[in-house]
């Protein structure tokens, strides 16, 4: 089972930007615990700064991928491409976010990739992540 996790602007600086809202671990560090804790799945990263980026990997795997973890980041608030994107590919995406985002200001509260989802991840910190890698763990083992 081949999935990607998509991260978008800003998350490359986990672990270094804002610990009180995001922690102190790297992304690289907890993606080599998801490795390790999913060793049956094929996982692959992809983070980018540019939404055309997310964009083309969106299209480039979208239609052979198992699925998708997507945390765009502050574009979850403002991309409807991104939004569109995850509306026109077959493979199933799960959007996810470290911190709650009911909790904070009122514009993060709005999603244009949520109605496109098979499901929304909020609060856990990197934990969300691990929560919808399991979700696709779940759904290959009861096909």
């Amino acid at each position: 089972m081949k999935i990607l996790i998509v991260n978008g602007p800003n998350l490359n600086l986990l672990g270094r930007r804002e610990p009180d809202i995001y922690g102190s671990n790297s992304f690289e560090d907890y993606f080599q615990q998801l490795e390790n804790n999913f060793a049956e799945l094929d996982l692959t990263m992809f983070q980018s700064n540019h939404e055309g980026e997310l964009l083309d990997k969106l299209h480039e795997v979208g239609f052979s991928y198992d699925g998708i973890v997507i945390n765009a980041g502050a574009y979850t608030h403002t991309s409807v491409a991104i939004g569109d994107a995850i509306a026109a590919i077959s493979t199933p995406v799960v959007e996810v976010h470290i911190s709650n985002v009911h909790a904070r200001e009122a514009f993060r509260h709005h999603s244009y990739l949520s109605k496109h989802c098979a499901g929304v991840i909020v609060g856990f910190g990197l934990e969300s992540y691990r929560l919808a890698v399991q979700y696709f763990a779940n759904k290959s083992t009861s096909l």
